[in-house]
Formats: structure tokens, sequence, C-alpha cells
């Protein structure tokens, strides 16, 4: 007689997408949810794996915040922005943030980012405007995008044509 091999538990199964990668609660109940287990199994499985510290949150969120600063080269606003969107409260999402800015110099990952992006001084306006736009978009405050990119200048891009000397 042939046993059929038994179905993994909603507890296993989870156990095993967090051995893939860190997750927030939210991700892994979305990701157990898609698999269709049973809504009780996946809320005992989450609440166990809590207790037992295998999710945890806060953990994720400054995993994230520091990846985010460190190596994909983010600021702090768009950082909290993709941490709140993994499902993680915003009050967890801020103090990971700060935490992590806190050690990071947010100027020096600016300056990274801009280097990474520039091989030279900035050459014309519309240059000088690409660089503002995408390091908007990576979180970084306004002023300060603005304030790094003139140095970066070099006096090759004249200000007088943005109001306010903004871009």
């Amino acid at each position: 007689m042939v046993t059929q091999p038994r179905a993994p538990s909603t507890y296993q199964v989870a156990l095993r997408l967090l051995a893939r990668r860190e997750l927030s609660t939210g991700q892994l109940r979305d990701r157990l949810t898609r698999r269709e287990l049973p809504p009780s199994e996946i809320e005992a499985a989450i609440t166990r794996l809590t207790r037992e510290r295998a999710v945890d949150d806060a953990r994720t969120a400054l995993a994230y915040a520091r990846r985010a600063a460190e190596v994909k080269l983010r600021g702090q606003s768009r950082t909290r922005r993709e941490i709140e969107a993994l499902g993680i409260d915003p009050a967890t999402a801020r103090r990971a943030v700060a935490e992590v800015f806190d050690e990071v110099d947010e100027a020096s990952v600016l300056e990274r980012a801009i280097a990474k992006r520039l091989d030279g001084p900035i050459r014309d306006r519309a240059q000088f405007r690409r660089l503002y736009q995408a390091l908007l978009r990576q979180g970084f405050l306004p002023d300060r995008v603005a304030a790094a990119l003139v140095v970066h200048s070099q006096g090759n891009v004249m200000m007088s044509g943005f109001p306010d000397g903004d871009p």
C-alpha cells in the first residue's frame, strides 16, 4: 500500500517562505493567502512565527531601510514610503528610517547617488533638471538636492532661470 505524502502545514509553508528572505507580517499573510490556505491557519501560523520572532516587522523595516540607504541610495522619504508599502505600520517605518539615517549620513548617500549618475560636472540645465528630478524620486529633500547639484555644476548651469533658485 502506497501512502500519500502529507501536504505541508501552513506553518511549514510560511517557514519555507521566510527561509528565502525576510518578510513583513503583511507580505507573509499575502503570500499564504495567494496559496489559498485557510485563513484561520494563516493567522495561527503568523501568531506562532511572531512569538518565535521568525517574523518581526521592526527587524524587517530596519533591514529594508539599511539596504535602501546603503545599497539602493535612497533618501528618507522614499525609504519610509517603501517600508510602509511592505505592510509595516507608519510608526515602525519612521523609527526604522530614523535609526538608520542616524547611523548613515544622508548627505553622503546623496553624494553617492549623484556620483552614480554623473560622469563629470553638470554640462547644462537639461542635465541639471534630469538629475534633480531623479534624486527627488529617490526620496531626497529638494533644497539639499539643489544645493548638491549646484556644487557639481561648477558654474556651468545658470540658476537665474529657476523661480526662487529652484530647478
